[in-house]
């Protein structure tokens, strides 16, 4: 098993991964861009799933190290929330461009919530 810093991390790469392909994705739809038209698209998918998948996996690595018995805190649960409505957040831009400013703003103010829970563990 991997330290509570190296999970750490691996879940701030995911992050970041996922931040990235959100905000391309977003920038490319506000200039007119269209998946068509999109020379990365591949890469922004490529790193959108790996970056879930690391923030899921490093995610229940730090759980399983803080030593959280008796199921899981609902702080947990509402930072699955973030992740999956983030990660639905990637495909907003080039269904509805027009959306794509908010998308970009969303994501960084849903990034911040999961950030407060995690350090102050409200529930």
């Amino acid at each position: 098993m991997l330290s509570h810093d190296v999970y750490w991390l691996i879940h701030i790469f995911g992050i970041a991964l996922l931040i990235l392909a959100i905000g391309g994705v977003s920038l490319h739809a506000m200039s007119g861009g269209t998946k068509a038209t999109s020379g990365g698209r591949a890469l922004a998918s490529a790193s959108h799933g790996v970056g879930l998948l690391l923030i899921l996996v490093a995610g229940f690595g730090m759980l399983a190290r803080l030593g959280i018995e008796g199921g899981i805190p609902g702080w947990v649960w509402a930072k699955l929330l973030i992740w999956a409505v983030i990660g639905a957040l990637f495909m907003v831009p080039y269904r509805k461009p027009e959306l794509s400013k908010l998308v970009w703003f969303a994501t960084a103010l849903l990034v911040l919530c999961a950030g407060w829970l995690a350090h102050t563990k409200p529930f």
